[in-house]
């Protein structure tokens, strides 16, 4: 029996398959750099036109916030570039003084829509970028052969937003914005972080088609950041890996989606101290059977969203073949011998590319104690014990 686990993650290298996979500090810093060149652009923009275009009483600032991978800390290099992309997900989202039953007047979504593609034309073609067409649900920016920022566009009340910039300010004093240095977000520029995006209740997306729909990305990211807590990070990890295997095998895209990944892996995840390898086979197997039906979370939205809608029923079945294999070979590497680690090696790189490290002194001799100590225990009936009569 081997051990994987090193080959996946490891504190003393910089080689190990969790390091390969994460966005270098270049390809961060341009990124940074394009979102807040959008950012300063639409600020100005938005503010000016929500009088005289949208049709509000007096003029508001837009805010933006930094979501999905990038704020999940899930984010991947893509394993085939330019046929993948990374993806940063920019939301704007702008405060309104007028809530109806189901959120701001209904004919200012395709406007507040329109209005923004139309703010960055001209501006993607000064940058050199380009607009991607057929996204619903956001403006989608190419910044490069290997990246795009995706817009979604919120709205939510007013009253609301002056309660969470005041949460965030105090935050801000308090020390606790490491989540924006991280992510290179200012309170200044109208980027909101922390905490305080708890506080906001009511969030509606405005769709190309005109609708506004009920969204709050805050309810994955505070749902799976906490189940990961309890996993001490190696959840998050484990997510890495299963999308990295994703884009491995769907090259030209595809496949389950990240966000039903994180959900359906979430739900039934056992952390297993040191040994990611074990992990990640486990959350392979019950993934293939979670990826054949709905996958959907009391706790995020009361259940309503299926994340995995996007797939067919014949991309379902596929999918969970593709899982099913990925835990067999795990389990099929783990148990060679010493002297055949090199075809351990083989066997994933088989499932997850040459990102997965050619060293075999990465890979130790296993006792199979922790997978003993991570099988659980089977209850027992007890045994029936008939009546007895002393004397």
């Amino acid at each position: 029996m081997l051990k994987l686990n090193k080959l996946f993650f490891t504190s003393d290298e910089q080689d190990a398959f969790s390091d390969l996979i994460e966005p270098t500090p270049e390809q961060k810093s341009f990124l940074v750099e394009c979102k807040n060149k959008i950012r300063d652009h639409l600020r100005t923009k938005i503010q000016q036109a929500t009088t005289t275009v949208l049709g509000m009483e007096k003029s508001v600032t837009p805010k933006f916030r930094t979501q999905g991978s990038w704020s999940y800390k899930t984010c991947v290099q893509p394993a085939f570039i330019p046929l993948q992309e990374i993806d940063w997900d920019f939301g704007v989202y702008l405060p309104v003084n007028v809530w109806e039953e189901n959120g701001p007047p209904h004919v200012m979504a395709k406007a507040y829509f329109e209005l923004v593609e139309n703010f960055l034309k001209d501006f993607c073609r000064e940058n050199g970028w380009s607009l991607e067409p057929g996204k619903d649900t956001c403006i989608r920016v190419k910044v490069s052969n290997w990246a795009h920022i995706d817009l979604p566009l919120y709205a939510a009340p007013e009253s609301e937003f002056a309660k969470i910039m005041e949460k965030a300010a105090l935050e801000a004093r308090a020390g606790s914005a490491h989540d924006a240095a991280r992510l290179s977000e200012s309170m200044e520029f109208g980027e909101i972080y922390g905490q305080a995006w708890n506080d906001l209740d009511h969030i509606v997306l405005a769709m190309r088609t005109g609708e506004w729909k009920s969204s709050d990305p805050e309810d994955v990211a505070s749902w799976f950041n906490d189940r990961d807590l309890e996993h001490k990070g190696q959840l998050r990890r484990v997510c890495r890996y299963l999308k990295a295997w994703r884009d491995f095998h769907w090259k030209d895209g595809g496949g389950p989606s990240s966000v039903s990944i994180m959900i359906a892996v979430a739900q039934t995840f056992e952390y297993l101290r040191g040994r990611d390898d074990l992990a990640l086979e486990k959350a392979a197997e019950k993934f293939s059977m979670a990826i054949m039906g709905e996958i959907r979370e009391q706790a995020i939205d009361g259940g309503t969203e299926d994340f995995n809608s996007r797939l067919s029923a014949d991309q379902k079945i596929f999918a969970s073949q593709k899982a099913r294999e990925l835990s067999i070979a795990m389990r099929q590497a783990r148990s060679y011998a010493q002297h055949l680690k090199s075809q351990a090696i083989v066997d994933l790189q088989k499932q997850f590319g040459s990102r997965i490290p050619n060293r075999t002194d990465l890979v130790d001799v296993d006792s199979g104690a922790d997978e003993i100590r991570a099988t659980p225990a089977l209850r027992v009936i007890a045994p029936v014990v008939p009546a007895t009569h002393a004397g």
